[in-house]
């Protein structure tokens, strides 16, 4: 027996100093670059990457500083052509192994006039396939040989611009083509003419495609499915175009143009906007462009929202926003001009201190909701009918946590990974347990919370916005992680927030996360982001710390940091809940 017991000790005694001997070999795990061959155009690079947690990191024999999650990183300033870098990894027990990395940085060369007699490129503004309607330009602006005539469609003639206003660069022409009542024309690519002195032509085609909005064409398009939104602009950045709000479905859209993959709206005669094609449908043409005169105007509570109705004779596009000194719901209804000669003002309500309205401009009718309280808790627009509803939801009766609803966004999930760390840890992989760990916490307190995701799960933003809109929530929490392309010299926790009503709640997170003796990145307004877009809510995005730097990361690793963090936000939540008292 004891030879037995002898036996069993020594097997596993090999098999655990070996097991920690593999777990402690050298590796060399890259993040950034991702190719051993780089060509690069930026003097400022970084390697980033992980090793095993006991093992040491030289890159070209410079020590570099491993941190106990086996992550590290390197900020290299290359010099002009090839640079080779010997990454080497040493474990505790003296076994080495490296990596070589080549980085080839060429400075971005100067561009050069055009040498030839032709057209080295052509640009067209708005940029994409237009359609226009008469009255309105397309602006070129084209690069070719110097000391040309240019011209296009129509024989419009486009003109070299002085080197001070082209920044010193020869042969830039621009011109306008103006849409004449006449045209008709319909996706068709302009030639653009170049002549030399010496006779010689040479034609080159627009890449955009361009048409006339005529009339066999419908020029009204009706609103689609449950997040139609429109744009201010054509701007576009990852998180899409600057919004002006969501809207409801089945309003008709007056278009007087399109650019690429959206329509333009004109909203009223000094404004217009931008809706994606995909969230709108075209009616017959002939339809009449939507407008209404405004009719009674009521406001009454039923018994969980205020409400204001506002009768009209068609739906029609609107937005809304918030002012908070004093506080009110501000809603523009585009289309409606006023004729509204009394306002019927119940006795019963609960948020709404008074409704007053003016018409601004023409087709632009203003709608002012003065709220009791400094703090927005939500409103609610859509269209029942003709007539349009504004939902006003009022201060909850109790500002415990133990009386109200919380939203909890674990964000990313599923094949949506977000940003990485050096050691490769998804940011999926730590928001979960992020919110897993406040939803206890608000629990504890009595919260009721409702949660995107429990789970390792995929859930577009989509889904989650118009699952919160229907489960209305008092409040929303999404947290996040941050990323960027700088490792070493970024770092830091901060919140965001889009509208001015809701700023109260995630400015307290953020002067709670900064106990945690993290950095302050601010807390920053009009994010344009998917889950900080619902009015219905008071709701926060935060980006809790840079998981991109190796220290942040982890930090944020560690069960113990995220459960602080996650304490940090809960006493955020109730700094702002005593702040609304």
């Amino acid at each position: 027996m004891k030879r037995f017991f002898f036996f069993f000790t020594f097997c596993f005694l090999f098999y655990f100093i070996g097991f920690t001997q593999i777990k402690s070999d050298p590796f060399i795990k890259l993040t950034d670059p991702l190719s051993e061959v780089n060509s690069v155009t930026s003097a400022q690079k970084f390697i980033i990457g992980s090793t095993c947690k006991t093992c040491t990191v030289t890159i070209n024999n410079n020590d570099v500083k491993v941190y106990p999650t086996g992550a590290f990183a390197y900020e290299l300033a290359l010099p002009e052509g090839e640079s080779i870098y010997t990454i080497s990894a040493k474990s505790s027990a003296g076994k080495t192994i490296s990596k070589t990395l080549t980085f080839n940085y060429s400075i971005p060369k100067e561009e050069q006039p055009t040498q030839n007699i032709s057209i080295d490129r052509i640009q067209t503004l708005p940029e994409g396939n237009l359609i226009l309607k008469p009255g309105e330009a397309i602006s070129f602006r084209v690069k070719a040989k110097s000391g040309c005539t240019i011209t296009t469609f129509g024989n419009t003639r486009f003109f070299e611009m002085p080197d001070s206003v082209s920044k010193g660069m020869i042969g830039i022409y621009q011109g306008k083509y103006i849409v004449q009542p006449t045209d008709t024309f319909v996706n068709k690519k302009f030639s653009v003419i170049l002549t030399a002195q010496d006779g010689t032509t040479f034609i080159k085609e627009t890449n955009a495609n361009f048409s006339v909005l005529i009339s066999s064409m419908s020029d009204v398009y009706i609103t689609k499915g449950r997040l139609a939104h429109l744009e201010y602009g054509l701007g576009e950045d990852r998180l899409g175009g600057a919004k002006i709000g969501y809207i409801d479905s089945l309003i008709p859209l007056k278009i007087i143009g399109k650019v690429g993959s959206h329509f333009k709206v004109k909203l009223a005669p000094s404004r217009t906007a931008y809706i994606p094609d995909e969230l709108v449908n075209p009616l017959p043409p002939g339809t009449f462009t939507p407008s209404s005169l405004t009719g009674k105007i009521k406001v009454f509570n039923d018994s969980i929202f205020d409400v204001v109705q506002i009768q009209l004779f068609s739906k029609l596009p609107y937005q809304s926003f918030h002012l908070t000194d004093p506080s009110k719901i501000v809603v523009d209804i585009f289309g409606a001009t006023s004729n509204t000669n009394w306002i019927d003002q119940l006795s019963n309500l609960k948020e709404v201190k008074k409704v007053n309205y003016e018409q601004i401009a023409d087709d632009i009718f203003r709608v002012y909701i003065s709220l009791n309280h400094q703090q927005h808790w939500g409103h609610q627009i859509y269209y029942s009918g003709n007539n349009l509803i504004i939902k006003i939801k009022p201060q909850p009766q109790s500002l415990l946590l133990k009386d109200l609803t919380i939203a909890i966004d674990a964000g990313h999930g599923g094949t949506n990974t977000g940003a990485a760390g050096p050691t490769g840890v998804a940011e999926k992989e730590i928001t979960l347990p992020i919110a897993l760990k406040l939803q206890k916490l608000l629990e504890k307190e009595g919260a009721k919370v409702i949660m995107t995701r429990t789970t390792e799960t995929f859930f577009d933003n989509k889904e989650r916005i118009l699952f919160y809109r229907d489960s209305t929530p008092d409040l929303l929490l999404s947290v996040h992680l941050n990323s960027s392309a700088d490792p070493i010299h970024t770092s830091g926790t901060s919140t965001f927030y889009r509208y001015d009503g809701f700023k109260n709640l995630s400015n307290a997170i953020q002067n709670r996360m900064l106990e945690l003796g993290l950095k302050d990145c601010g807390n920053n307004g009009s994010f344009n982001f998917m889950l900080n877009s619902p009015i219905e809510y008071p709701n926060a995005l935060i980006e809790t710390v840079y998981l991109s730097n190796p220290e942040e990361e982890m930090k944020i690793l560690d069960p113990t940091f995220q459960e602080k963090l996650s304490e940090k936000i809960v006493l955020g939540v109730k700094d702002f809940l005593s702040g609304c008292r």
